[in-house]
């Protein structure tokens, strides 16, 4: 449901705060926050007759409610949520047949490789993996069975700006979709579907949900007829969100501009703090005018979000700053309150091949962080202190 679906102008953050609301709705018994309707069927007014609600693998209000705002926010057809990221990859990916080829970001989160490399063993698609960031690699890529380019930009964890517009171009002149994971953006900061992607994927535990404590994915798809293979595809393979997961996430979605607000200007922070330190050597974060990807993520995106990463000196400077930082968590996931620093060559990204991973160059020196709502001097003083031993 769009804006213009409820004949109103309302602002991300209004349709965050007030979900269904936002539009004049009202919910059972006047609610203010979205009932958890716990149960797995419903029955039937008479023979042939439904409420709409048959089976809550199908279909269910809690969900069905999150649904509708995740599209309104991304401004999609139709939205499905899944319960998690990784689901929610899957389920695009039955959209595609054994020979059939996808382009992808080379730089993606380490469970997707793992994902396609299975698929390229038991389904016969094949992949292949490029530097997205530079167009005309992407193009080379095209292949006569190539049926979709998979795209995450920022990547993860490189934080290489993949231009969204471009590959748009590119998905139109070869009839392919365009299949964008926006898990670091969220809706807030970047609409891959208002700049040319046929299907939008989220892990919702991230960014979305916010506070670490719940798993979702979501596949949002741009027009009516994809987001009807897609709804067939969901409840063939049944990976439906619960209720009680839809009624976490959608209470995180009531804050979600207000934490990617102080996030980000925590990450603004921290990478320019990193790029005067003598223990670091090279700063990753599209804030920075430095970065290569600067000029394009301005012009498609409204901010550089909140994750950074950063090579070390070496690996025993690494080592030193996980296993010493007191405030913030050695801990794997992302977009969360709390601030997390990875090394991704042990954790998100382990399942990648070495040599891939040697291309990426992900080394031990290598780390991301992810940052959370804290005061930005508490941040720089845990971080100093780690590295100081």
């Amino acid at each position: 449901m769009t804006k213009a679906d409820r004949g109103c102008d309302l602002d991300f953050s209004t349709l965050c705060a007030h979900g269904e609301l936002a539009g004049g709705e009202r919910r059972p018994f006047g609610a203010l926050t979205a009932p958890i309707f716990q149960t797995a069927s419903y029955a039937h007014p008479a023979v042939g007759q439904s409420t709409g609600y048959d089976y809550t693998r199908c279909v269910n209000p809690t969900r069905n409610e999150l649904e509708k705002l995740l599209s309104a926010l991304e401004g999609a057809g139709d939205t499905l949520a899944c319960g998690n990221g990784m689901a929610a990859v899957t389920l695009v990916m039955d959209l595609f047949a054994p020979g059939d080829h996808i382009v992808c970001t080379h730089d993606i989160y380490g469970g997707s490789v793992r994902l396609f490399r299975l698929l390229e063993e038991q389904r016969g698609v094949r992949f292949s993996f490029v530097d997205s960031s530079e167009p005309a690699l992407v193009e080379a890529a095209v292949e006569p069975d190539t049926k979709a380019l998979f795209v995450e930009t920022p990547a993860n964890p490189t934080l290489k700006i993949t231009d969204l517009r471009e590959m748009a171009k590119i998905a139109k002149a070869h009839s392919l979709l365009l299949v964008v994971d926006n898990t670091f953006m969220t809706p807030y900061l970047q609409k891959p579907l208002d700049l040319g992607a046929d299907i939008v994927v989220h892990s919702g535990t991230k960014f979305l949900g916010g506070h670490n404590d719940t798993l979702a994915g979501f596949v949002c798809s741009r027009d009516e007829k994809l987001g009807e293979r897609l709804r067939f595809l969901y409840n063939t393979t049944g990976p439906a969100l619960a209720p009680f997961d839809s009624f976490l996430i959608l209470r995180g979605l009531k804050t979600l501009p207000l934490r990617l607000d102080r996030q980000q200007a925590n990450a603004r922070g921290l990478a320019a703090w990193l790029t005067r330190q003598p223990w670091v050597r090279k700063v990753y974060y599209p804030g920075l005018p430095a970065h290569p990807g600067a000029a394009v993520n301005a012009a498609q995106a409204r901010g550089p979000g909140a994750m950074l990463s950063f090579e070390v000196r070496d690996g025993e400077t690494a080592r030193r700053l996980v296993e010493n930082t007191r405030l913030i968590s050695y801990a794997e996931s992302l977009g969360g309150t709390e601030t997390l620093i990875t090394l991704p060559v042990l954790q998100t990204h382990a399942d990648v091949p070495p040599e891939e991973r040697e291309k990426m160059g992900l080394g031990m020196d290598f780390l991301r962080l992810s940052l959370g709502v804290e005061d930005p001097d508490d941040l720089i003083r845990d971080l100093d202190q780690a590295a100081r031993g």
